[in-house]
């Protein structure tokens, strides 16, 4: 039997649930409006916020998804954020591999040069990355995104994956370099199968980040052809600022996606990055 808590771990027990709940309930009621206060009118915004609504208008749902505008941003954003994914996590793959099975003078301190590009904000190399952009005319190119995301991306998603790639036991390698296996085909044939949880982790990572990126699309892209979902969220709110309620219907609607790939793979996510812990 176990034995009674007593007055002091009740209470802390009593507090830990009180955060809890506090923390969700921060997370929960900013949601819970802008999804309900989409099916509303500016007048119930104002007199009921948080309330059911009376009557329900979902117009303002209907006029975002009908129109070509919403979708041509989806659209742009899918494209930019699956290729600066492909991109970063093929990148790190191979660098995080030769980091983590390989021994050559050197390697620590590159290492700790990548550790080093996780402390160094993106705005400050916003103006220098500008005018490199102009110069390799990749200025309203897609390119001129997908590569800096990519770039910005390396440092956590190397510190991951070679973490997890440090794990896998040397064994395992000694037994396929006797079934034949380079180097490159323990690496490929061995060890990415293996690591498809933390592949799974830094995917979600650097989709998520490039999915809410707003800067660098703003800076990137005059031709509206290209514009994101984070750019067409602010020119929607430009253009609909007396209607505040169709604003969070646009706002809503951009954030599911990012947040249904999130939920689909949220077992992959925190198993990844307990094994990328543990290594």
């Amino acid at each position: 039997m176990t034995s009674p808590a007593n007055p002091a771990q009740r209470a802390r027990r009593l507090l830990l649930h009180l955060i809890s709940i506090a923390v969700g309930a921060l997370i929960v009621v900013p949601v819970w409006f802008g999804v309900i206060g989409g099916f509303k009118d500016n007048g119930q915004l104002s007199t009921n916020p948080l309330g059911l609504p009376d009557p329900w208008a979902p117009d303002n749902y209907l006029d975002i998804v009908t129109a070509g505008v919403f979708w041509r941003n989806v659209g742009n954003s899918v494209f930019i954020a699956v290729a600066s994914t492909f991109v970063v996590v093929a990148a790190a793959a191979m660098a995080a591999y030769v980091f983590a099975r390989f021994a050559f003078r050197g390697r620590e301190f590159l290492v700790t040069i990548f550790a080093i590009g996780l402390m160094f904000p993106f705005a400050v190399a916003i103006l220098p990355l500008f005018i490199l952009l102009r110069g390799m005319g990749l200025l309203d190119n897609p390119l001129g995104v997908i590569l800096p995301q990519a770039a910005f991306g390396l440092p956590i998603t190397i510190i991951i994956l070679r973490q997890f790639f440090r794990t896998i036991p040397g064994e395992v390698e000694e037994a396929a370099t006797l079934d034949g296996c380079g180097p490159f085909g323990f690496f490929w044939r061995v060890l990415l199968p293996m690591a498809r949880p933390a592949l799974a982790t830094v995917s979600v990572l650097a989709l998520v980040s490039s999915w809410n990126n707003f800067m660098l699309p703003l800076v990137v892209f005059t031709d509206q052809s290209w514009w994101t979902l984070p750019l067409g969220v602010q020119a929607f709110q430009g253009q609909y600022s007396d209607d505040t309620a169709k604003v969070l219907a646009y706002v809503v609607l951009s954030m599911i996606p990012a947040l249904g790939f999130y939920a689909i793979a949220e077992r992959q996510l925190i198993g990844g990055l307990s094994g990328s812990v543990k290594g």
